[in-house]
Order: structure tokens, then sequence, then C-alpha cells
């Protein structure tokens, strides 16, 4: 297999990822969903409006979210439609573009993944059938029980519908909030289930998808999080390739080789978490590739 193309450029600032996707020269057509996290409320971490507006407006795109599947007594205020759209517009989304939750409605979207390891079918929001092309705009971090976040766990936790996200976390015992926690779980059985459905996805879209990660805000928690701790890293720039497996591995290498002071505190929330084990389930399910070519656009 060809090694796969991951573009990067130092540069964080907002029309950086429009010269990226640029220089990536894939076109998304039809109707385009962006992928984003919204952010917690309480969150200081997200991916601001601002920054991506240049990019959602380049690619004409709605951005789309969907349900959480964590309540009140976890931080939580997204697991609802309407508690979700409350915070989307404290957190200027509304007031920026056309956003849709895509599991506003049910019944949810069952896509099926023959090939999957631990769960053969993956639930997202009935909606996301009104999209060709999607584009996965990923703010790439650490994440408390996935070890990092970055592409794959946005295709997978992040387009799954609240019921769906219940069904990955509970590697395919349950579709409830109320139970969904409870189940007994395997930590590396959890990460391939995220593999399982980020494959569903990613195939679902086929060839018309594209994938961003900026590596800023280099915090050990997710956004999910209402209380998360500070970035520990330095800001080290933005990704995009076709390719979800190597844009992440290519993240997690940057940061592994990196020579900042909270690195290490970085690789041990990845690390704990047996993180980087949902690289090799998505490049064993044939939907990516974790040998890449890193091109650097700041030296074109």
């Amino acid at each position: 297999m060809a090694k796969s193309k991951v573009y990067f450029s130092r540069n964080t600032g907002p029309q950086t990822l429009v010269k990226l996707y640029k220089a990536l020269g894939k076109e998304l057509k039809g109707n385009v969903a962006v992928k984003l996290h919204s952010g917690e409320r309480g969150n200081q971490n997200y991916l601001r409006p601002e920054f991506v507006k240049p990019l959602v407006d380049e690619v004409n795109g709605t951005v789309v979210e969907c349900n959480t599947a964590y309540g009140h007594d976890m931080g939580g205020h997204r697991f609802n439609t309407l508690e979700h759209e409350k915070v989307l517009a404290e957190h200027g989304w509304t007031e920026n573009f056309d956003v849709q939750i895509l599991d506003a409605t049910g019944p949810d979207m069952v896509l099926p993944i023959p090939e999957g390891k631990i769960i053969q079918e993956d639930y997202v929001g009935r909606d996301l059938d009104k999209y060709n092309s999607m584009l996965v705009l990923s703010h790439f971090k650490g994440h408390p029980m996935g070890g990092f976040g970055g592409a794959l766990k946005q295709l997978s936790i992040g387009c799954a519908s609240s019921g769906g996200k219940c069904w990955i976390h509970s590697c395919g015992q349950s579709k409830e909030m109320k139970d969904c926690w409870e189940k007994p779980v395997e930590q590396e059985e959890f990460i391939e289930a995220m593999a399982d459905a980020a494959k569903a996805v990613d195939g679902y879209f086929k060839d018309n998808i594209v994938y961003v990660n900026a590596l800023v805000n280099l915090s050990v928690d997710c956004d999910c999080c209402h209380v998360a701790e500070d970035p520990c890293m330095k800001d080290i720039g933005v990704m995009i390739s076709t390719d979800p497996v190597a844009i992440d591995q290519a993240c997690i290498d940057m940061v592994f080789n990196s020579d900042d002071p909270g690195r290490d505190h970085f690789v041990e929330r990845v690390e704990s978490r047996h993180g980087r084990h949902i690289l090799e389930a998505a490049e064993a399910l044939n939907f990516g590739n974790r040998e890449y070519e890193l091109i650097n656009i700041d030296e074109e």
C-alpha cells in the first residue's frame, strides 16, 4: 500500500486551514457536513468558531453535531437537543453557521459493519443522509477514556447518535444512558469498537470525506470535559488528509517526538488508556494506513 499524504503547516491561523484544503486538492461537493466538537459548557479548549469559519465558508458547509451520552451528573449539558442547542448558541456556533443536530429526531440511521471486530452496527443521526460529503474537523488532544481524540474518535463517538455513543462505549451491550456506563468493558475492546464505528462512517461517505486535525490547545482532556486541564504543550500546527488513520498517526508522532516539557504528561495519558491501539485496529479494518508522507506546505 502506498503511503498516504498528510499536509502540514506550523501556522495555526484560520486562513491556514483554507490553504491546506487547497493544497490537498480534494473538493468536497454537494451538501457538506462539517463535523466538529462544539465544546461542553465550561470547557476552555475547544476550537472556536472564528478559527474554523474560513474553511467552513470555503466548502459552504453546515456544522453538524450529535447529542452526547452523559447527563448532568457527569457535567453534561448536550445530551438532549434542547440543552445542546443552548450550548451551541452560547459558544457562537449558531451565530456564525448553519447548524444541525443530526439526531435531533429519531429513529437513528443504522450503518452495518460486517467486518466489525466488536460491534457490527453503528448508530448515527438520521439526518446524516442529507449530506453528500463530510469535512471532519477535529481538535487533536488527549482524552480521559480514549487516550487521545482526533479524526478517528470524531468519526466514531463524534458522529454517533446519543444511543450510538452508548453502544460504542458499552461495546454493543446497551444504547441507553441509564445503564451503558455500568456495563463491564475491556479497555482495548472499547478502543476497537471505536475503530469499528469509524470505519462505518468513513465507508458511508466513501471518497467524499476530508480530515483536518488542529494540534492546538493540547490538553490531556477532551472538549467534552466541563472541567478540563489547561494545555500542557505548545501549539504544533494543523494537518489535512483523506486518510483518518494517517493523520492521527502523524499527530501522535509529532507529539511523541516533541521535546516540549509537557510531552511526557500527554504521552502518559495516551499510553495509560492504550490510545494508540485505535491506529492498529483501524488499519486492520483496511480503511486507512499508518504509513504516511508528511508534506510541509510552509516549505513550498
